[in-house]
């Protein structure tokens, strides 16, 4: 049979793509080899997955109806020249430009015009591995031509969701840029040979966007930078805005106001600049820019120099449980969180052991499925197969720096549009809180854990609260869960505060006169963490408690316990909190972290003797007003009415269907006209707090499970147990609404915290297995600290994040792909501490 003849008889195997659907020809959906991997990258014609030499055998097993792949090769050659070196010179590193961003903190890693890259496309059909050269063959038949086009076209799923670079925190447009004042006085500056007005400097000089008067900037710590003639300039006139000459390019420029002591965005900045004969779209930059200076000065002084090790050269690490993982734009928080997730046991044993057996569980639609893409993280980071040393550190026999052996590592970007979809912040391109999106990780992790080994119980303990009512003296003692233990960061009791009272009086005085504090000499408070422990176990007073002794509002102490100690303890230290002009701010502290930690005379003891507990009885509810009449649209119910249909059942599908209109409520009619109600006035039943009102009777719609003799769907039960529920959860899920699948669903989802906690009645416990699995471990209160997550940068929508994990006896720093043993690690200055039990 000719090539011609044999992919004919797969066009039923072929689809076009027609705009809009996700085509992996990236990476692969099972790991992370790509188009340049050895085996090249086989993407489906029909389902467009792409899969590696190794998972595309066992992918076409899985679904037979997919036998037609594309195989892209990619080879990149370096340019001879491009890297700007020898041979064996490495290119020389690029310039930051951005903040928190790239890799390390900010570094661009774009290959452009370094590689040149080959191109080998053909056709493959499985089993067998049958290769037809595209586009050699003569008269490929249309549709796989077309296929073929569409997937080398499309930007691919992963550049799709693919973040941009963003540059720290958002500048917001000065209050002054609307109603600007630019006086005429015949004032036009040159395109270039500016000098300082008042002295002879020709660089750090900045424009004053009222009278175009050229003044140089802030003198800096080192004695460099300007004379603070521009701030003196503000000072004699006022005028609030001034621009940075050699910033300004066509996109923009940097733009500081003085009175708003802030760099600012200026939405006009073209027409103030034409006022001043400048034209913004034919300027180019020759300055650096304040992003830049800053990033500068971050390399070589302060905590990034300090928390990323960058003044050493470390010794770089390969191999499992080595391997990096690339920054894709502000995902450093998401990185770090993962590389030590993945240090637990529990989550290695759920994700990498069973690697093999997810992927044979795996839907077609791997990259949807949470469970695939953790056990591609897992296998990524521990495999090893992902971490090797660069080619030409193999090549030179280590004749490189160490510092410049960075291995490629992975790039999780289907895990993070998976993890983020539907978030209101995950989702985004921005930074994040490591500590919200470890609490976000563990919840879904939860989640799709149900019925199955859950390794989130390895950090989760139960915190015993216990409240006092003042008055009365009667106590209350409950439970809840917790995967965190955040503690607070009690400045006011810093071990150095009189010093930190020097340093604030002459950072005070330095800025009165213009000028900035040399990092070299910042005063951090001195904590320990145990005083962060014993502020944390401290009463905290409850006002306007409602004493079930009294019956009436009182006053009541809290104090909290661990009920239980988990295997792993992740503490929290609350470094970022709001400052007294409610702007967020980052607490700048230094800790005093024990290598081991000692927890057990903070162990709850439950009531003890000669208490008394608090009689049972909630709150009385609060008087609520009438309830209003159900908002309806009457020139609707007319329309429907004139049809023939009974009014009552029109105003029904008008209120059912959210007054969107007569065609909605038409739908509602015809599924409905059966129902036994349906021309009965419309009831709405009030809703137990917290909950919304449900219509009463059929009228309600939505799918009703059909009842078994004990009144309980067995389908409906067998589909909410397929969703990770155990029996007793979705027994307890469709009695609390009415026998309804859907809602019920709805109801689990939504009451997920509380499901392990619940008590179950008699039909639940019939209906479940005598064993139980314990939902959390216990042991005793001593740990040993493991691994901790830095941050570096004034707050959480900016910097960078780096952890610290401890292997085999020595801390490894894992900064984004760069993996390396840590000379010095800063345990003082992290902001996330996991500590392991010891046994």
């Amino acid at each position: 049979m000719s090539a011609l003849e044999t992919l004919y008889g797969y066009l039923p195997c072929v689809k076009v793509p027609r705009g809009g659907e996700k085509i992996y020809k990236d990476e692969c959906i099972y790991c992370y080899d790509t188009p340049e991997s050895e085996g090249g990258l086989f993407v489906c014609l029909k389902s467009y997955m792409g899969l590696c030499h190794l998972h595309v055998q066992k992918f076409y097993e899985k679904f037979p109806e997919n036998p037609i792949y594309l195989h892209l090769k990619r080879t990149k050659i370096e340019i001879s020249g491009a890297a700007g070196g020898g041979e064996t010179d490495d290119p020389p590193a690029k310039k930051p430009t951005r903040l928190a961003i790239g890799v390390e903190g900010g570094f661009d890693v774009s290959e452009e015009g370094r590689y040149e890259i080959q191109e080998e496309i053909s056709i493959v059909v499985m089993p067998g591995y049958e290769s037809f050269p595209y586009p050699s063959i003569e008269d490929t038949p249309v549709q796989i031509q077309l296929a073929i086009e569409g997937i080398l076209k499309s930007s691919g799923a992963d550049k799709q969701s693919a973040v941009e670079a963003w540059d720290g925190e958002v500048r917001q447009v000065s209050k002054h840029a609307d109603k600007l004042e630019q006086l005429d006085n015949g004032v036009k500056v040159p395109p270039k040979g500016w000098k300082c007005s008042r002295c002879d400097l020709v660089e750090n000089l900045w424009m004053n966007l009222t009278d175009g008067s050229i003044a140089c900037g802030r003198r800096y710590f080192d004695g460099s930078g300007g004379n603070n003639h521009a701030v003196d300039q503000f000072r004699e006139t006022g005028f609030p805005l001034a621009v940075k000459l050699g910033t300004i390019t066509p996109t923009g420029a940097d733009v500081y106001s003085y009175d708003e002591d802030e760099m600012v965005e200026d939405p006009h900045l073209a027409r103030h600049l034409q006022h001043f004969g400048i034209n913004m779209m034919s300027m180019e930059k020759t300055d650096k820019t304040m992003t830049e200076l800053e990033i500068d000065i971050n390399q070589r002084v302060g905590e990034w120099a300090t928390i990323q090790e960058s003044d050493k050269q470390l010794k770089p690490m390969y191999g499992p449980g080595y391997t990096g993982m690339k920054n894709m734009g502000n995902s450093c928080y998401l990185n770090s969180v993962m590389q030590v997730i993945f240090t637990l046991p529990d989550f290695r044993k759920r994700f990498f052991e069973d690697y093999d057996l997810i992927l044979n569980r795996a839907p077609e639609e791997a990259p949807n499925d949470f469970t695939t893409q953790m056990a591609k993280v897992g296998y990524g980071l521990l495999s090893g197969t992902f971490s090797n040393p660069p080619e030409e550190e193999m090549a030179a026999a280590a004749a490189a720096p160490p510092a410049k052996k960075v291995q490629n590592g992975i790039t999780p970007r289907m895990f993070k549009t998976l993890i983020g979809k539907g978030h209101t912040e995950f989702s985004t391109n921005r930074q994040q809180d490591a500590q919200e999106f470890f609490l976000h990780l563990i919840n879904i992790i939860d989640r799709h854990s149900r019925g199955t080994f859950n390794p989130t119980v390895s950090l989760k303990y139960m915190a015993e609260e216990r409240i006092q009512c003042v008055q009365s003296g009667k106590v209350r003692y409950k439970q809840r869960s917790d995967y965190l233990l955040s503690l607070p960061v009690p400045v006011e009791l810093a071990d150095n505060r009189e010093e930190l009272v020097v340093y604030e009086t002459r950072k005070r005085e330095k800025e009165s006169k213009g000028e900035k504090m040399d990092p070299k000499d910042l005063v951090r408070a001195k904590l320990s963490l145990q005083t962060c422990l014993d502020s944390w176990a401290e009463p905290e007073s409850i006002q306007d408690f409602y004493s079930s002794a009294l019956q009436a509002r009182s006053v009541a102490n809290k104090t909290t316990r661990f009920a239980t100690f988990p295997n792993y303890l992740m503490v929290h230290l609350k470094k970022f909190t709001i400052g007294e002009d409610w702007v967020p701010k980052k607490l700048d502290v230094s800790m005093s972290i024990p290598d081991e930690l000692d927890l057990e005379h903070l162990r709850g003891k439950g009531i003890q003797q000669g208490e008394e507990e608090l009689p049972e009885g909630e709150e009385p509810p609060m008087e609520e007003p009438a309830e209003a009449e159900p908002e309806i649209d009457e020139g609707t119910v007319i329309q429907l009415s004139e049809m023939g249909f009974p009014t009552e059942a029109c105003r029904k599908a008008v209120y059912y269907t959210s007054n969107c209109g007569a065609e909605a409520a038409m739908d509602w009619i015809m599924q409905h006209m059966d129902d036994p109600d349906f021309a009965q006035p419309l009831q709405i039943q009030r809703a137990p707090a917290g909950q919304r009102p449900e219509p009463e009777g059929a009228a309600a719609g939505g799918p009703r499970a059909p009842e078994s003799s004990s009144g309980l769907s067995e389908e409906a039960l067998t589909i909410l147990e397929a969703m990770g529920f155990t029996r007793g959860q979705a027994i307890r899920g469709l009695k609390a609404t009415d026998n309804n699948l859907e809602r019920a669903a709805d109801w689990l989802f939504s009451h997920s915290d509380e499901l392990d906690t619940m008590p179950m009645d008699t039909a639940e416990q019939e209906s479940l297995p005598a064993q139980a699995a314990p939902q959390v471990q216990d042991g005793t209160g001593k740990y040993k600290l493991v691994a901790f997550i830095s941050h570096m940068g004034t707050s959480t929508m900016c910097g960078h994040y780096v952890c610290h994990i401890l292997k085999d006896g020595r801390w490894v720093i894992y900064n984004d792909e760069k993996v390396a043993v840590s000379e010095n690690p800063p345990k003082d200055l992290a902001y996330l501490y996991l500590y392991q039990r010891i046994q």
